[in-house]
């Protein structure tokens, strides 16, 4: 088979991976986009619900993604611990914001963000496995199949969206979060609910009507959970929540997911360089992850884009240390809201219901939290 030559391999498929394509599409580089799954053409892959920040709303308008999606808007969201005092309120309308976030699924984002690359003739090359990676000049060349055929690439920048990286440090959270979608009475409206329990965050997200559980716990009683009698599951749920969203009536799609973080050292290196989870994979309390992701797609997009050459060392250096900030910011403050808030300690509870009454007293420290999780280290992605 002769070797493709391109000037950007970007290596999977997912949001990130198309994201970062459609931001270069209209540039001089020609890029191809790589997905190691089969996938059939416009299939689903369940409602895994995916929070996105108002910035990512703006980065896939640029990208003209946004108006495939039909998103649940989160104007509201209500902060609590539970078994003790301390609760705030994040208002999109304090923050100076439409919306604080949106909810989708995250197959549809994904099929979304993959019509708006066909429509845009970027090449995606499904089921896709690279066995040999090679440098050789200016060039990486990638070796492995396509299907059962044999596939040769080179590329003048790799960009790696595939997910996890080997060489990223890893920190295993002992909690496994329980991922579902709640029918109650009353219907979700606009507002989520993020609840710290004594096993870690419990967050409930609007969802056309229903909403979307992420309940975070120890492992093994997410395994009883999991399996546990939808009449079972609900009263326990109950228990840890309260009645805030009304009376939970059904449960639906349950899946335990094990919770890591994994943080890559150099974000990038001889000719390639790491986005997304391929960079960083965070704790999913307060939904941050995918959302930085989407950052590193503009942000390395926006860079490569006037660079003559994509793999030029000084262009991937630039972008690193554009990205640092937001990145080390989102890492540290994820993980102290997973770790921090969890625990069942008098004096931990205490501390925790005081910073929560500290934020719902003060307006601009609740506009500044807001506006930093929405926007990460600048006040536009």
């Amino acid at each position: 088979m002769p070797e493709r030559a391109l000037d950007l391999a970007v290596l999977g498929g997912g949001p990130v991976g198309c994201a970062f394509a459609l931001a270069l599409h209209g540039s001089a580089h020609r890029v191809a986009v790589f997905e190691q799954r089969a996938r059939a053409a416009g299939a689903l892959h369940g409602e895994r619900p995916i929070a996105l920040s108002y910035a990512s709303r703006l980065v896939l308008e640029r990208l003209g993604a946004w108006p495939r999606i039909a998103p649940t808007p989160i104007e509201t969201i209500h902060v609590s611990q539970a078994g003790s005092f301390g609760r705030t309120r994040l208002e999109a309308r304090e923050a100076g914001v439409p919306a604080l976030g949106y909810v989708v699924g995250y197959a549809a984002l994904e099929q979304a963000l993959l019509e708006r690359a066909a429509d845009c003739g970027i090449e995606i090359v499904r089921e896709v496995a690279f066995a040999e990676r090679a440098h050789s000049g200016e060039t990486v060349r990638l070796r492995g199949k396509c299907g059962d055929r044999p596939i040769e690439v080179a590329a003048r920048c790799v960009v790696h969206a595939e997910g996890g990286s080997d060489e990223a440090s890893e920190k295993r959270y002992a909690q496994e979060a329980v991922i579902g979608v709640l029918s109650s009475a009353p219907r979700a409206g606009t507002t989520a609910f993020e609840r710290f329990t004594a096993e870690g965050p419990l967050a409930m997200l609007p969802m056309a009507g229903r909403y979307a559980l992420v309940w975070a716990m120890r492992p093994e009683r997410a395994a009883a959970l999991a399996a546990e009698a939808p009449e079972g599951f609900l009263a326990a749920l109950a228990q840890a929540f309260g009645g805030r969203a009304g009376r939970l009536e059904a449960i639906e799609q349950r899946v335990r997911v094990p919770l890591v973080l994994r943080v890559r050292a150099a974000r990038h290196g001889a000719r390639e360089v790491y986005i997304g989870n391929a960079a960083q994979t965070l704790h999913p309390v307060a939904g941050q992850g995918l959302n930085l992701g989407l950052r590193d797609a503009w942000e390395l997009g926006c860079e490569l884009r006037g660079s003559a050459d994509p793999g030029d060392a000084r262009a991937l250096a630039s972008y690193a240390a554009q990205r640092r900030l937001d990145a080390a910011a989102t890492v540290r403050v994820t993980d102290l809201l997973a770790t921090a808030f969890a625990g069942d300690n008098p004096l931990g509870r205490l501390a925790r219901g005081c910073a929560l009454g500290a934020l719902d007293g003060c307006a601009p420290a609740r506009r500044f939290f807001a506006r930093r999780m929405i926007f990460g280290r600048s006040a536009m992605p």
